[in-house]
């Protein structure tokens, strides 16, 4: 009698406990939580990923110092796959199967994010605030996706007509590189040229790593161009709009996305970028200075990185910050369901990015506007604002 209670009492042990294991949260510990990324420390956009990781990391320290989350530490494992596609799908199966992260942030490249939604997405993995505005970061289920600002797309087709008003622009064409990433920044611009009534008038395709741009670039030239619309790696849209003046090129204007809005390209020496525009989701921190907030935001970063804050800082900071919000909101019982009713609460001002943020039920997207900046004397200046949630 007392061996078959001794069973029973064994049996119901164990369903208990594989019940319980069952239902454990991936990465989260009563002491822990796990946070994952997987981006581009080394390839042709690393410059807008090693200072996010820097203020990420900067901002998960501050919190770890303080005790934490609901009494969780943040772990923050980082991986590299420099721009390529196979080592992204490496990256992630190491950071969900092996390091069994709980969520990721800040995840870089359109064709990397894609790759990895195969893999996140069975684990409830959310993808937080990831370094790519494309639309497909909130395509299909977006139940564990959380973009950060305005698509790629949107951005063009409002950089394209803004442009268009102010330049008299007629003739619109484009250079990108041929990937999910570039065509939709082709799409956009191409759809918005023909909304107007403009004519499109050439495109030229790229691959990641061409430096030589004087033949695309003579291309375009004799197909009068007034506007091009670009989606290169940074140090190509460096190079183009380069080879474009020294070409004697003077009557066209070069667009970019928040691919293009980088504090690199703006900081070119002998003013080989002035006068380039772009559309993005953000505003530059360098002209605001005078916000004590911002001030004191890029002061902290670079005495901790050693290194004056760029757009990277920015992007990091604000994807940091809505991951934390969301683990705070999300309560002490942290689990994939909790999380996603956390971030779905949010609603705050992102000072240092200067724009509204905000997520529901419905909208996975923080940010909504569209903001248009130049390179004059170095820095990156707003002239123009879209909101396209009152223009509809």
């Amino acid at each position: 009698m007392k061996r078959k209670a001794m069973k029973s009492i064994l049996a119901m042990g164990l369903a208990a406990g594989l019940a319980s294991a069952a239902h454990a949260t991936q990465g989260v510990t009563d002491t822990e939580v796990v946070i994952g990324s997987n981006g581009d420390l080394s390839g042709i956009f690393a410059s807008f990923n090693v200072g996010a990781i820097k203020a990420a990391q900067q901002l998960f320290d501050e919190v770890n110092e303080k005790g934490g989350i609901h009494g969780r530490k943040i772990r923050f494992v980082v991986e590299d796959h420099g721009y390529q596609v196979p080592k992204a799908v490496q990256n992630f199966n190491k950071l969900i199967n092996s390091d069994k992260v709980f969520a990721m942030v800040l995840n870089l490249g359109t064709p990397h994010n894609i790759a990895g939604f195969k893999m996140m997405e069975p684990k409830q993995v959310a993808n937080i605030g990831p370094l790519t505005a494309a639309r497909q970061m909130l395509e299909g289920d977006t139940t564990y996706k959380y973009a950060g600002f305005s698509s790629y797309y949107d951005q063009l087709r409002a950089g394209v007509k803004y442009l268009a008003e102010e330049k008299g622009a007629e003739n619109v064409c484009s250079m990108y590189i041929p990937s999910d990433f570039g065509l939709e920044i082709y799409e956009g611009a191409k759809e918005e040229a023909e909304e107007l009534g403009l004519t499109w008038a050439a495109e030229t395709t790229h691959k990641p790593d061409e430096q030589d741009f004087v033949g695309s670039i003579q291309k375009l030239k004799d197909a009068g161009c007034d506007i091009v619309a670009t989606a290169l790696g940074v140090r190509q849209t460096i190079i183009a709009y380069g080879t474009s003046k020294k070409l004697g090129w003077d009557d066209v204007t070069f667009i970019g996305s928040s691919a293009a809005f980088n504090t690199a390209v703006a900081k070119v020496p002998e003013g080989v970028t002035e006068g380039f525009y772009a559309a993005a989701g953000w505003v530059d921190h360098e002209a605001r200075m005078d916000v004590p907030e911002v001030k004191e935001w890029a002061e902290a970063y670079e005495a901790k990185a050693g290194e004056p804050a760029g757009t990277a800082a920015i992007l990091g900071y604000g994807a940091a910050k809505s991951l934390v919000m969301g683990l705070e909101a999300a309560g002490p019982e942290l689990t994939a369901e909790s999380f996603q009713k956390g971030m779905e609460s949010l609603e705050f001002e992102d000072v240092i990015a200067d724009v509204p943020i905000k997520y529901g039920p419905d909208d996975h997207q923080g940010g909504d506007l569209i903001i248009i900046s130049k390179i004059e004397n170095g820095q990156w200046v707003e002239v123009g604002r879209v909101d396209p949630t009152k223009s509809q």
